[in-house]
């Protein structure tokens, strides 16, 4: 059993300590003194009556992404957008993807805003890999300038492998508009989710208006996409992902109308990408059909508590057995 030290004894047994790696206490004191010290070993601090200069570090909207459209950035994300995404995305997600037929109509230059629902963080590798090259080789994606760019490494990750731009989705930014405006006035093709953020259980949420905005400022078409079966494989929450079949449909080129609003201009696009839906889950002719008389499901559900939302969603989901979750009758 090892013997209790006392206090004297500890206190002679550090003083050998010390001697052996020669006079440590004053190399210690020294190093406080370095540790607790200001310029020039850390930096100087503003003198207090002036202000303060603005910081350096930007994030959020203000981080800078022009280097990730410069050549050799586009480079690399082609690269691992071919050879890196896609066969990650076959793997998960086995795409079933239509509608392209719908696109012959634009030019071939002809800058174009992609408008999709949102379920799943796997909703952008998915959408970003079946557009066209012709489109993707120059395109830009609406990332959440709270979530994409609220770190410099987050940041540059999202800017150079899936050439994001920062969106404030809490409130109407000028500045990112002007930006993303320059960008598409100049060729770049646009990606956005105008939900605003992935769905919370299933449904969708109401488009905003910055896409349709966008649109009559610089007199270019929307294309409405819809993606489902995204949320089986990376939903709201969950951090494994699971393999899962998905649909992506493209629907047709829809140009902004003269004097419209970028309110109903939104509400034509919401509409439209809810009608791909409903050809996702029905087919064509119905969903055609149901448009024109305007009967089309609405994206985001019926206005229910949460659980009947969850069983609604469910039966939504049925096509191969129309009779599964129906309410029973009474």
């Amino acid at each position: 059993m090892a013997k209790k030290l006392t206090s004297r004894e500890i206190k002679r047994k550090t003083r050998q300590i010390y001697r052996a790696i020669g006079n440590s206490p004053n190399r210690f004191r020294n190093l406080k003194i370095v540790r607790t010290s200001q310029f020039p070993y850390r930096a100087p601090t503003t003198p207090k009556g002036i202000e303060p200069l603005e910081s350096s570090l930007k994030l959020g909207e203000d981080y800078p992404t022009k280097w990730s459209r410069t050549v050799p950035s586009r480079i690399i994300r082609t690269v691992t957008t071919e050879f890196i995404a896609r066969p990650l995305m076959s793997f998960l997600a086995n795409p079933n993807r239509t509608g392209y037929d719908r696109l012959e109509s634009l030019h071939k230059n002809q800058a174009v805003i992609f408008v999709a629902n949102h379920h799943s963080h796997a909703d952008t590798p998915l959408l970003l890999t079946s557009i066209p090259i012709r489109w993707r080789k120059r395109l830009i994606v609406g990332a959440a300038a709270d979530y994409f760019f609220s770190s410099k490494i987050g940041g540059a990750l999202s800017a150079l492998f899936i050439g994001a731009v920062p969106v404030e989705r809490s409130k109407a930014s000028r500045k990112s508009s002007d930006q993303i405006a320059s960008l598409i006035n100049k060729g770049w093709s646009f990606m956005v989710f105008p939900e605003g953020g992935r769905s919370p259980d299933g449904w969708g949420q109401a488009f905003r208006g910055g896409a349709a905005y966008l649109a009559l400022k610089c007199d270019v078409p929307v294309v409405p996409v819809h993606i489902s079966g995204t949320g089986s494989i990376l939903r709201k929450g969950k951090f494994l992902p699971k393999r899962s079949d998905t649909t992506v449909t493209f629907g047709i080129p829809i140009w902004p109308q003269e004097k419209e609003t970028s309110r109903a201009f939104s509400t034509r696009i919401e509409d439209s990408v809810a009608t791909l839906a409903d050809e996702t889950q029905q087919d064509w002719w119905t969903a055609t059909k149901r448009h024109h008389s305007g009967t089309t499901p609405k994206l985001h559900g019926p206005e229910a508590s949460p659980w009947r939302r969850s069983w609604s969603l469910e039966s939504k989901g049925s096509k191969s057995d129309p009779n599964k979750n129906k309410w029973p009758r009474i």
